[in-house]
């Protein structure tokens, strides 16, 4: 009985000095000085894509259903984001999709928003 116990320790001395250690990642945290740095957005809009295929914009429907290329939007969303420009402020534009869209619907609605230069955007999903 103790041979199995020194040759279950010898077997774990081994194994514990063929082990790699886990190497140090470096990195830094946010802190004061990055958190001055990033400018949080001003203005937010919120861009609704819906089942029957509209498109709203703070609730607003623009264009029809059947307008693949929503020149309503874009012209709106252009102004909005030259307004943002000339007041240096940053747009958000929170894309909140239901969930039965068609997909081709929710890319014409990125494309209006990418016609307007606005790079701030985030997702959401509703029922």
């Amino acid at each position: 009985m103790i041979d199995v116990v020194f040759v279950i320790m010898l077997f774990f001395m081994v194994m514990a000095g063929a082990m790699k250690t886990e190497g140090l990642l470096s990195g830094k945290l946010p802190g004061k000085a990055v958190d001055a740095q990033i400018k949080t957005p001003d203005l937010e809009v919120t861009l609704g894509v819906n089942e029957d295929g509209s498109v709203t914009l703070n609730e607003e429907v623009f264009d029809p259903p059947t307008s693949k290329a929503l020149p309503g939007l874009t012209a709106t969303l252009q102004r909005l984001k030259a307004a943002a420009d000339q007041q240096k402020d940053i747009v958000l534009v929170a894309v909140q999709a239901e969930r039965d869209v068609r997909y081709e619907r929710i890319v014409d609605a990125l494309n209006a928003v990418a016609k307007a230069q606005i790079a701030n955007i985030t997702f959401a999903a509703t029922e």
